[in-house]
């Protein structure tokens, strides 16, 4: 199987004991559509034990760069966790950019976390801590080495794979 990412992250699957394998390209909408939740139910449906599921976490963008307004962060918190949330968010970014008007703008940012809500759904779903490997690489970061919509606007994808 094969995924492409930008900023959005690989995420792989392999069954050590039937050999089944499967690959996701997941951000915050497929985070918040539970897209991780649907592959383990697939899983399931194949005779699949959850002790026997290895995960990884490819390479994406990191918390402190992956930056959103407070109205998509509290809508992706609803979503992604299922809760209604009366949340008091302290911890601010602020942001200069350039609006449409060239016009010099701050805004309140606040960073979001994909791989850590990804893990999050993988624990939730009763996948074993130690079958989970995180890469900590961003690809925001890491200019040479990976492609990011966010960086630069490119159209250009990394490409991945899992065989078994």
């Amino acid at each position: 199987m094969w995924v492409y990412s930008a900023d959005c992250m690989p995420i792989f699957f392999a069954d050590k004991k039937n050999r089944y394998v499967a690959a996701l390209h997941c951000g915050r909408k497929g985070l918040e559509k539970k897209i991780i939740k649907n592959l383990v139910k697939f899983f399931d449906n194949l005779g699949t034990s959850r002790n026997n599921l290895l995960v990884a976490i490819g390479p994406a963008i990191s918390k402190e760069n992956y930056l959103v307004d407070k109205k998509t962060l509290i809508e992706f918190l609803r979503k992604a966790e299922n809760k209604k949330l009366t949340l008091n968010l302290t911890k601010t970014k602020k942001n200069f950019y350039f609006n449409d008007l060239n016009n010099l703008k701050v805004q309140n940012l606040y960073q979001l976390d994909l791989k850590r809500f990804a893990y999050r759904q993988l624990l939730n779903e009763n996948i074993p801590n130690k079958n989970i490997d995180i890469s900590n690489l961003c690809t925001y970061e890491l200019e040479n080495e990976f492609n990011s919509w966010r960086r630069s606007k490119t159209i250009s994808r990394q490409w991945n794979f899992i065989c078994s």
